[in-house]
Order: C-alpha cells, then structure tokens, then sequence
C-alpha cells in the first residue's frame, strides 16, 4: 500500500472514531434520562416510606398554625405515615421558609408558605432564601381577605369614625401587626398615607399574640386576615370595621369593604400553600398536589375552611409557582411607591 494511500487511512481513523462514538453517547443520555425517570416514578409510588415534618413558619395559635395542623393531619391519613408540625416561629415568618429551604429535597420537609414571607419580606430586609427559586411549589391552599378590627371599647364603629379619631389623636392609637414587613404592617401603613393619619406600629410574632392583646386592650387595632379574626369578631371580642377586599367576604357579609366606607385602593388578601425545596423530585411534588387538592376538595374541608373565614384555592403546581411571581412583583412595586420601611 502506498504512503499516500496509508495517509489517507490515518486521517479517517480518527474522524471515524469520533463519529462512531456520538450515538454511544446520545445512548447514554437517553438510558441515564431513562433511569431517572424510572427512579422517580419508584420513588413517588413508595414515598413516602417514614415520618414527614410540616413547619409551620409562625408561632401556634395563628392562621398559618391552624391551617398547617389541619394539612398535616390530613395529610398523615391520606400518605399513611406520620406527619409532624414544626413551629418555627420568628422573624415574619423568614426563619421557617429558611429551615424549609436548606432541608433535604425528598419530600419529607414541607413548609407552610404565604403572603408576608414568600412577596413582601423580600422586598423589604434580607432574607436566607430566594422566593423564586429555592421552593418547589405544590399548591396554593386558602386565600383570605385582610380585615380592619378594632376592641370594641374603641369608641368607632366605621372606617370614618376611626379616621376621624386617630387624626384628633395622631400617633395615640397604636396598631398591631403580625411583624414588621408584614401584608398586615404594609396595608396599614398604605392606609395611613392614604388617610393621612398617625399609627403608632407594635410588631408581633403572629396574628395569635396580636389578637390576645387587642383584645387584652394592649393595642387599638390590628389588620389582618378575615380567617385569623372571625372567632374573635364571633365571641364579640373585637369588631371588624371593614375588609380590604373589592367585594364583601361571603364568610362576613355583613362588614362593608374599606372602599365602601370612602377609601378605595386598600387591597390586601393573604394567602397560604404548600412547598418543598426546589430539586425536589417532580412525581413527589405531583403526588403531593393531588393528595392536598384532594383533601380540600372535601366537604370536611370546605366546612372547615369556610367557618375560619376563608376560601379554598388549590390549582397546580406551575399555577402556584405563577402566582407568587405576580405576588413577589406586586408587593415590590408596592414598597418601593410607599417607601415602606421595616421598623
């Protein structure tokens, strides 16, 4: 054979080697993509296989408490295992989803998210995790129109009354919260620009603590949801004046909206929902959405729901995860044209 002709051989050799590996390759992808998939379908049709914690990112007694037990009790019958709530309190809420966030992605650490922690902390202090990007979404649970309530000794009975009061008394009514940076904190500070009144803020750790002492009389008035405050406007404990709502609340009809008392564009509805850690495997969360869409499509829950004050919204998991986009731009914009500030 020729130098020439050898040449030419050499040079294929190479080229040929190159190319009669490219398919191996795309091979390997395609049965490790296979793999993967098939581990994960084992992985949703034994999970879970041990005890599973719900943390629960406020103190007990609250909303977010009240609906994190349910969940979690739930939750126990229809998976078959135990599921433990975690309070973990502190911070508005920031500290749990940071817990929540730093756990192990296999579905057995999930976390009650909402308004306050997941779209307006963020915006206002740092927090040790990304909203966005470090939770994997399953569904959103309840929605519940915040509500201004006052103790009945409060010589108001409207929206109006109490304008006119805390502007003959600036900066003598003080006002609670669930934390500073809260939807609660934030709706009434926009309130107030709005109104052109003086508040004076006292942060608590939940809505529990703060309901206790407007009705101990420690506070004046705390804003907050319709499904924290309904037993205690029930009781005749404190008195809802008005929903932050654009329609009245089926679950308290007889409150008019802030807007109908001649102050529109206070708007705040708090909402809560369920998340894992963001690279939890997608057959987990999927088993999950349609365990929890499950239990909330139930008379039991809707009974339940409807007598705290709120309304059932699940959906899927991408619905979610829409959601609190729209949510994180909207409160941030909101802070920003406020110039609120945490206290």
């Amino acid at each position: 054979m020729s130098k020439s002709a050898t040449a030419g051989i050499d040079t294929i050799k190479p080229m040929s080697h190159k190319v009669s590996n490219a398919p191996k390759y795309a091979i390997v992808l395609l049965v490790a993509a296979a793999l993967t998939s098939f581990v994960g379908c084992v992985a949703a049709q034994t999970y879970p296989m041990k005890a599973m914690r719900m943390i629960v990112p406020f103190p007990p007694g609250g909303a977010t408490d009240i609906l994190g037990r349910y969940l979690a009790a739930r939750l126990s019958e229809a998976l078959g295992q135990q599921m433990v709530v975690d309070n973990r309190g502190g911070a508005n809420g920031t500290l749990g989803l940071e817990i929540a966030a730093k756990a192990p992605p296999d579905g057995y650490t999930l976390v009650i998210g909402q308004t306050g922690n997941l779209a307006i902390s963020v915006g206002l202090t740092k927090v040790g995790y990304d909203s966005l990007r470090d939770f994997a979404p399953v569904t959103m649970v309840v929605a519940s129109p915040h509500v201004l309530t006052t103790h009945p000794a409060l010589p108001v009975r409207s929206v109006k009354e109490l304008v006119a009061l805390a502007k003959s008394k600036p900066g003598q009514l003080n006002y609670a919260s669930t934390g500073a940076g809260s939807a609660g904190h934030l709706g009434v500070e926009l309130f107030k620009k709005m109104t052109k009144i003086d508040l004076t803020h006292v942060p608590y750790k939940g809505a529990a603590q703060g309901l206790t002492d407007l009705v101990a009389g420690h506070v004046a008035i705390i804003f907050t949801s319709v499904l924290s405050t309904q037993s205690y406007a029930r009781a005749g404990r404190v008195r809802m004046l008005a929903v932050a709502s654009t329609q009245r609340s089926p679950s308290a009809p007889t409150v008019p909206t802030i807007a109908e008392s001649g102050f529109p564009g206070v708007e705040v509805t708090s909402w809560w929902g369920v998340l894992g850690q963001a690279a939890m495997p997608k057959a987990v969360v999927t088993r999950l959405n349609t365990e929890i869409v499950k239990i909330m499509g139930t008379a039991d829950a809707r009974e339940r729901i409807a007598s705290l004050g709120a309304d059932i919204v699940t959906g899927t998991p991408e619905q979610f995860a829409d959601y609190i986009k729209v949510e994180y731009a909207k409160w941030g914009q909101l802070i920003k044209e406020s110039g609120a500030r945490v206290d």
